[in-house]
């Protein structure tokens, strides 16, 4: 048996092959991942500090279930989903100088172009734009507090620059309604920035009665990146939270999850033939809600590479409306 040692030109023409041959072998559509997930509730439907304390410490015991880049700090993906904490909103509202009105305050967590001053500008535009055309008021903007020594180098490259925008319900509609235009306002910010060709906008939460922290850092560090959850006034009846482990997919911060109406553990392996239905279904699509915003928010399933963010969208809001609607009967 001939042993002669491979050429470096071998080796080369090799190794060329090789990559021409699995050059079209990656497909976005096929990642999978494989995350540590939980939820913590108040049975006796309470809001209290112990229930938002145990979401986060729960966080860190799953750290075993999320990678990590070499750099030891960069991670997949953690967050928390809470109820937004009303006394401590309400404090950073009148420091900024606003007046308090009557009525919940509502929260958006914005990610925003970190470098890019000007279309950073023009996103705050686009926000403030649909929610005063929807009849609604702003209080202003809020610069999360955030330590970026816990982050690495990765994280920290491609890191947004993370605000909240509070506003209050002018309109003096219902909660329901108010959460029902919340959502509608999104779907037209995220038109309206695809239209201006600036992919860094995105919105973990635009709600009245939850907001979503979350970023590519280790589950442990989730606290100390973002200290606000530390305050005892973040009280909630429920904490969702999850550690991000991508197998074969890209980790990217607004990718971090909670999303805004799942979090997920594992494949979604019909996600494809759900999309194609959803896609069929879009024509005769009614909602007594929705109706009169039925072209401000399709398409229903937005386009993304990756299952949970794509299904965290309008499908995920009418099922669990329609639900609520069906057991009032």
């Amino acid at each position: 048996m001939d042993m002669q040692p491979e050429s470096a030109a071998a080796f080369l023409a090799a190794w060329d092959a090789n990559t021409k041959a699995l050059r079209h072998t990656y497909d976005p559509a096929q990642e999978h991942d494989a995350c540590g997930v939980g939820v913590v509730a108040a049975l006796d439907g309470r809001k209290r500090r112990e229930v938002v304390q145990a979401g986060i410490d729960a966080l860190k015991a799953v750290w075993h279930r999320g990678a990590v880049d070499a750099d030891g700090k960069t991670g997949d993906g953690a967050g928390i989903h809470v109820e937004i904490a009303q006394d401590f909103f309400a404090d950073a509202v009148q420091r900024s100088g606003a007046k308090l009105m009557p009525g919940p305050i509502a929260v958006g967590m914005v990610f925003l172009p970190k470098t890019d001053l000007s279309a950073q500008e023009r996103c705050r535009t686009i926000v403030e734009t649909e929610i005063l055309t929807f009849g609604y008021q702003i209080y202003g903007w809020r610069q999360v507090p955030i330590d970026v020594s816990v982050i690495g180098e990765k994280a920290n490259a491609t890191r947004p620059e993370i605000e909240q925008i509070m506003l209050w319900n002018a309109r003096g509609v219902t909660e329901a309604e108010f959460e029902r235009d919340l959502y509608v306002i999104r779907r037209r910010i995220e038109k309206q920035a695809i239209a201006a060709q600036i992919s860094e906008l995105y919105l973990c939460s635009l709600s009245v009665r939850s907001i979503i922290y979350k970023g590519m850092f280790l589950a442990e560090h989730l606290t100390t990146f973002y200290p606000d959850l530390l305050d005892e006034r973040f009280v909630s009846r429920f904490a969702i939270y999850h550690q991000r482990y991508s197998t074969n997919t890209f980790p990217t911060w607004k990718l971090a999850q909670p999303f805004r109406m799942l979090a997920h553990n594992g494949e979604i392996n019909t996600v494809t033939g759900n999309v194609n239905w959803m896609k069929s279904h879009e024509t005769r699509l009614a909602d007594a809600a929705l109706s009169p915003f039925m072209e401000d928010i399709k398409p229903v399933v937005q386009a993304d590479p990756t299952p949970p963010a794509s299904t965290t969208c309008s499908s995920c809001w009418f099922a669990p409306d329609a639900m609520r609607r069906w057991r009032r009967r």
